[in-house]
């Protein structure tokens, strides 16, 4: 049915004024027009500001942090923050608490573990608090040594040590509880390839268009909750976009609705911690421990932040574990204890999926240049996620640790992690979609290759091609990044230059001048693509 033209329009029938309306009320009426038109027009007025603000807004340069699991992507992005970004580095901070106080206590219930085992031999029958992760008997046999109860001698002190220590177990049941799965440590085996999306590239299953929210960022949310609104305001200082503000803010309003029963059980972990500080320090500098652990081949100073590494896992996958920070456990452990930025640097919390992280440059020449920077979950089970985020990207930075050339990869202990390393490497390089981007190089962990060298560990037992160069650093990370060099020579799709650093990211004095270097390279490329330069 069509209707009649002379039919009125709806809409002006509504904005018609009321009949019999009187002088006053009229008056009244067009004020409230007035303001309401005033008001529109200043909504108006700050979306087209907004806009042009965009407009003359530098483009974001974009860098993409890859490389296997625990090579030290999450900690460059930490050093790129201390030194560019420390607002946004101080705003985290504090969160960094529970992480840290995590990281203790897991490394001292692996030490607990170890000598429960030590003592079950020494006292037949006794019966001590189980591990928290349970492994099967069986694959335990198969990687310990044979336990002989008389060559280092555990006493009654040591079994009171650990029933005094107990309650550490439910403390990091709770702060693992608290900080969701980024604090989980577990491994999926499998024999995944090294990297999958080379595979994929013609059909990508749904997943790789999903960022994981279960990472690290999160975590600190879950603990900082609405505290972490600090770094809000420091976005809004900033002058970024209000959607990337508000989508944060959701997050974190998310994170707090979950804060009560969290703050809870973070304030508890510290003050037991706290309780428990004096018996920490003594089993950690036990001498019949440390025997203990070195015989097992353990060596907690070898590891990122002093780790110490449970006794089911093989000293194939002893890298998966978490730093410790047993050294400092007085200070660590005191009730007013808050992180200093060393500490922040040296705390693990593994990244799931791909998590963006943005920052505004406070020093330097590209004060105000805004910087977006992706850190990649490192697992095998995770790389298929990488692929989306090779578009538009400036550069990359592969970070390859070569302390690990005595080691297996956790996922597949049939690949030598070094290798696999080169693996993703090689795929990296001859991705086509990658043929213009940046690649730059971080031979990292050279500390820890130093330490295993200095103690006789020799490079060609692992690698044979080696041959007979030195069994010293220098020749060996020459010898290594010669094999990185050649890699991207052979399989790039078209002729780039090899940058390469040797580096160790838990060194922030050392690493900054490093993360310097990169930056004026990023830069220069950047201006370069944009016809600046």
């Amino acid at each position: 049915m069509i209707r009649a033209l002379e039919t009125p329009d709806p809409l002006a029938a509504a904005l018609e004024p009321p009949i019999n309306e009187s002088p006053a009320e009229r008056w009244a009426r067009e004020q409230e027009e007035a303001h309401a038109r005033s008001v529109s027009e200043q909504i108006d007025d700050q979306i087209r500001a907004e806009k042009m603000a965009m407009k003359k807004r530098k483009a974001p340069i974009k860098v993409l942090l890859l490389g296997q699991s625990e090579s030290g992507k999450s900690t460059t992005v930490k050093n790129f923050q201390l030194a560019y970004a420390y607002s946004s580095f101080l705003a985290e901070r504090a969160a960094w608490r529970a992480v840290i106080h995590l990281n203790l206590v897991r490394s001292i219930t692996s030490i607990m573990d170890i000598v429960t085992k030590e003592l079950s031999a020494t006292f037949p029958g006794t019966d001590l608090n189980t591990p928290l992760e349970a492994e099967d008997d069986e694959d335990e046999d198969d990687h310990e040594p044979t336990v002989d109860p008389h060559s280092f001698p555990l006493t009654e002190i040591h079994r009171v040590l650990l029933l005094r220590l107990a309650p550490l177990r439910h403390v990091q049941r709770d702060l693992e509880r608290t900080l969701g799965a980024a604090s989980m440590e577990e491994v999926q085996p499998g024999h995944a390839h090294a990297a999958p999306w080379s595979n994929l590239v013609k059909s990508r299953p749904k997943e790789f268009a999903v960022t994981s929210r279960s990472g690290w960022k999160s975590a600190l949310n879950r603990v900082r909750g609405l505290k972490g609104d600090a770094a809000s305001v420091h976005e809004e200082k900033q002058g970024w976009p209000r959607q990337h503000s508000r989508r944060h803010s959701v997050s974190r309003m998310i994170s707090s609705q979950e804060s009560p029963e969290s703050e809870v059980d973070v304030e508890h972990a510290t003050d037991v911690i706290a309780s428990c500080a004096e018996d920490i320090y003594a089993l950690w500098t036990d001498s019949v421990v440390r025997a203990v652990l070195d015989r097992r081949g353990m060596r907690p100073e070898e590891g990122p932040g002093l780790c110490v590494y449970p006794p089911h896992l093989p000293r194939a996958s002893i890298h998966t574990r978490p730093p410790s920070f047993l050294n400092d456990v007085q200070r660590i452990a005191a009730r007013d204890y808050q992180p200093s930025d060393h500490d922040v640097v040296r705390a693990r919390l593994r990244t799931m999926g791909v998590q963006e992280h943005r920052f505004m440059f406070e020093k330097g020449s590209e004060v105000g240049q805004e910087w977006v920077i992706y850190d990649v979950g490192g697992a095998r089970s995770l790389r298929h996620a990488w692929y989306p985020y090779f578009d538009d990207i400036n550069a990359i930075i592969f970070l390859a640790p070569i302390s690990c050339f005595d080691e297996q990869l956790a996922e597949d202990r049939k690949v030598n992690r070094l290798q696999d390393s080169l693996l993703l490497w090689k795929a990296v390089c001859s991705t086509k979609l990658l043929a213009k981007v940046q690649l730059i190089l971080f031979l990292n962990k050279c500390d820890l290759l130093q330490k295993k060298l200095t103690r006789g560990v020799r490079v060609v037992d692992f690698i044979p091609t080696y041959a007979d160069r030195a069994n010293d650093a220098p020749t060996a990370a020459k010898y290594f990044r010669a094999q990185f060099r050649d890699s991207l020579a052979r399989y790039s799709p078209q002729q780039r230059g090899f940058y390469s650093y040797l580096t160790s990211v838990v060194d922030t004095q050392a690493t900054a001048i490093q993360v310097a270097a990169v930056r004026e390279g990023i830069q220069r490329n950047h201006l370069q693509d944009a016809d600046i330069l």
